[in-house]
């Protein structure tokens, strides 16, 4: 079934923020029962770095509701996606399979390439867990699958039920600025994947998100009893950078906001593959302009967090807080002005790290710095829930960690960069990062010990030609490892 998410969402969560407020919500405890599943509350926002959320360390930003989460969950400040852009990015960690396994490395759906094998909410579904998706789980193109209200790359097989949350996106009634390629300032506000500031008239319910978190409240109030897997897709903060006015004001004026340091000749030592598409050069993005998409992002942050806020208060209010898996993450992470570099597809941690924070019934609160992925939540959610976990799945359990942060599950983690053909494997020590599988379009090498913003690239220098050596054979068995699995489908019966 498929719907649009409609406005009485609106009044449920009202309902929740106000018990709560009043301090009148059932109790966390009233609808416990002995042998109940643990829920499963998915949060994932889009384009969301790490470094723009206050629990992670930002002083401008303040992002109350998720630091609140953070301080009673697991804060994992160490993991990474398996593709730096959206749609390999969501077919990976849905899938259970990384992108070089399945081949999805554009923006189309895992489902044929694993037949009838069962993605992570499917896997609960079949279960006998309620599994609903609201907005973009899998790949939607925002802003214009959005605006459209379509599902985009989304598979059926996953959900019980799935809606819609259709927005103005671009076209929202306000103060509007395109800062993408219009040095002049004559360039009207467009719409597509690019940088524009949308300071909107109207409440939240006018935006995608507002709409997508009252269809959230309401689906916790009507599920309550479940079990349930409820995957919550924001679109915030890909851009458009579109939030009502009231968001902006904390960062204004936009000149008084600070910007990563710039340092001459930054680009001297890495190869061309490793400058990302989008730069403040080529986007003609000077530092007036540069400032306000920061402000323009920070907006839409901070949207966010007011969303996810009336989602938890009503799983709170719903009495289902005890015993539901709660988990916020972003597909994958976002330059704001590192290297002059801007959006997602680089390989550098500020695109390739994202925000994980895991909250478990009977789990303390923690921070983990382990290497971690975000094909591992796949497994780590059946184990929690008592459900088998497929020996197929490529990701890694994680549950250890939450019961002793300090452990680590693997030695490092694996990204890709398929617009670049670029591959990443992320130590505790070191970065290297590889463009093309023969390494002909280069490579680099970071200390993160003692680089650890990737300034330096060192992988010409003799001292570390061996290293490079074993990274690049590492490399080549990861992918031959992962492109091992059998994904094709079982072979017809012969004759008797």
């Amino acid at each position: 079934m498929n719907r649009t998410a409609s406005t009485p969402g609106r009044h449920a969560a009202l309902l929740a923020i106000l018990l709560l407020a009043a301090g009148t919500a059932p109790s966390t405890r009233a609808a416990e029962t002995p042998d109940r599943k643990p829920n499963v509350l998915f949060l994932i926002a889009d384009d969301l770095t790490a470094t723009a959320l206050s629990c992670y360390g930002n002083t401008i930003c303040r992002t109350p509701n998720i630091d609140r989460l953070a301080a009673q969950g697991v804060r994992f400040t160490r993991a990474f996606c398996n593709a730096t852009y959206c749609g390999p990015s969501r077919a990976s960690f849905l899938s259970g399979y990384y992108p070089h396994a399945t081949g999805v490395l554009g923006y189309t759906s895992p489902r044929p390439a694993i037949g009838e094998r069962a993605t992570w909410p499917q896997h609960f579904r079949n279960a006998g867990y309620y599994t609903a998706r609201v907005s973009k789980v899998y790949h939607m193109g925002v802003p214009g699958g959005i605006e459209k209200g379509t599902d985009g790359a989304d598979d059926p097989d996953s959900w019980t039920e799935r809606f819609n949350s259709p927005g103005p996106e671009w076209r929202a009634p306000g103060s509007g600025e395109t800062l993408q390629n219009n040095p002049d300032g004559k360039r009207p506000v467009v719409g597509g994947n690019t940088f524009v500031v949308v300071e909107a008239d109207g409440d939240d319910t006018v935006h995608s998100d507002g709409k997508t978190a009252a269809k959230a409240v309401e689906l916790l109030h009507t599920h309550a009893q479940g079990p349930f897997f409820l995957a919550v897709g924001f679109v915030r903060p890909h851009v458009p950078f579109v939030a009502p006015r009231s968001c902006f004001e904390p960062f204004l004026p936009y000149d008084n906001l600070p910007l990563p340091p710039k340092l001459p000749g930054d680009w001297d030592d890495i190869p061309k593959a490793g400058i990302n598409y989008c730069t403040s050069e080529n986007m003609k993005m000077d530092l007036r302009r540069q400032r306000k998409a920061v402000g323009g992002y920070y907006a839409c942050v901070s949207f966010l967090d007011a969303q996810v806020g009336k989602v938890l208060a009503a799983l709170d209010a719903s009495g289902q807080a005890h015993n539901t898996i709660v988990i916020l993450t972003s597909d994958h992470g976002f330059h704001l002005g590192e290297h002059d570099f801007w959006a997602k597809v680089s390989l550098r941690d500020e695109s390739s790290r994202v925000p994980l924070i895991v909250r478990a019934p009977g789990k303390r609160p923690g921070v983990c710095r382990a290497l971690v992925e975000l094909l591992d939540l796949y497994p780590t959610t059946a184990r929690l829930c008592g459900l088998d976990v497929p020996p197929r799945l490529q990701g890694r359990d994680l549950s250890a960690l939450l019961d002793d942060p300090a452990r680590a599950v693997r030695e490092a983690v694996f990204c890709v960069a398929p617009m670049r053909n670029g591959f990443l494997l992320r130590e505790d020590r070191w970065a290297y990062i590889q463009y093309a599988e023969d390494a002909s379009n280069g490579i680099e090498l970071f200390d993160m010990q003692t680089d650890p913003r990737q300034y330096t690239n060192l992988a010409a220098l003799p001292e570390h030609a061996e290293r490079v050596r074993a990274f690049q054979a590492r490399l080549a068995a990861k992918l031959a490892e992962i492109r091992a699995c059998d994904l094709r489908p079982p072979a017809a019966p012969g004759p008797p």
